[in-house]
């Protein structure tokens, strides 16, 4: 897991210069993080696991995944103001990264509820590098599924793998060999013949990357016909944002996979505000 106290350490360095100047110690004082616009926050949990190692109290006024309306309070603190103001950065920092990825995760999955209520959106792993676990937790605070953390949850073949071995039979065959039977195999398909190659190689889900969604639903079709839809999963993904998602959720796929929520969500803005107390 992560090591919260070095990622506040990252920021700090040896001390907070300003605070140390101007903060004589043994002051307490109270206060509370707020919201500055509405949406759904996330990494409420976090901001309260790095202040309870440095001492700081908190009480939560609302959980991750809910909705906040603009100058509403997230939580409140109290504490010695030298931690609070050595961690106000980087707490705000990752709450309002996590915050604007769980908004706009749930602006996607209100969008295709209302077309089609049993299609998964999930998130890709085009995160930040470092920040992969916390991204993934915003979109699940914001009504969508992770899909794979790390490269060892699952197996997916995409079109590189292919490119090296040559054939969707025999990728999927040396997959099926490796790995344990408790990892679903996936394979990246661009058109329809690899599509019915992979459902007949008999893989779990079919990922059909880069496809119109007038692809998408010839695909289905083919399968459909050639009774090979079954138990597939079929997942779509490519180039998907809040202005085409409709169109695919239209299709009658399965998933709809995006890194849209994590490469474009703009941060939710909080503030953290202070109040001594003695």
């Amino acid at each position: 897991m992560y090591d919260l106290k070095k990622i506040v350490f990252n920021d700090l360095g040896f001390e907070d210069i300003t605070t140390r100047a101007l903060i004589p110690s043994g002051m307490q004082v109270k206060g509370q993080i707020i919201s500055k616009e509405e949406g759904i926050v996330a990494g409420v949990k976090l901001a309260v696991e790095i202040f309870t190692d440095f001492e700081v109290e908190t009480k939560i006024m609302k959980n991750d995944g809910e909705k906040i309306q603009k100058d509403q309070v997230i939580m409140k603190i109290y504490g010695d103001p030298h931690n609070i103001l050595s961690l106000e950065r980087t707490v705000l920092n990752l709450m309002m990264r996590m915050s604007g990825i769980a908004t706009l995760t749930a602006k996607l999955v209100e969008l295709v509820k209302d077309v089609n209520p049993d299609v998964i959106v999930a998130g890709t792993r085009k995160t930040t590098p470092g920040l992969q676990f916390f991204e993934k937790d915003a979109i699940r605070s914001g009504g969508g599924d992770t899909h794979r953390y790390r490269l060892d949850d699952g197996i997916l073949i995409k079109d590189n793998h292919l490119a090296l071995v040559g054939d969707v039979a025999e990728a999927v065959s040396r997959a099926r060999k490796y790995a344990s039977f408790t990892k679903k195999i996936e394979i990246e398909v661009e058109n329809t013949d690899e599509t019915l190659q992979a459902a007949r190689a008999g893989v779990d889900i079919i990922m059909l990357d880069n496809m119109a969604p007038e692809e998408v639903i010839d695909v289905l079709s083919v399968l459909e016909k050639e009774r090979l839809r079954g138990n597939i999963i079929i997942e779509v993904s490519g180039g998907i944002n809040s202005d085409n998602i409709v169109d695919f959720a239209k299709t009658g796929a399965d998933v709809i996979s995006t890194g849209y929520m994590t490469h474009s969500a703009r941060s939710l803005d909080l503030s953290l505000e202070l109040q001594k107390t003695r």
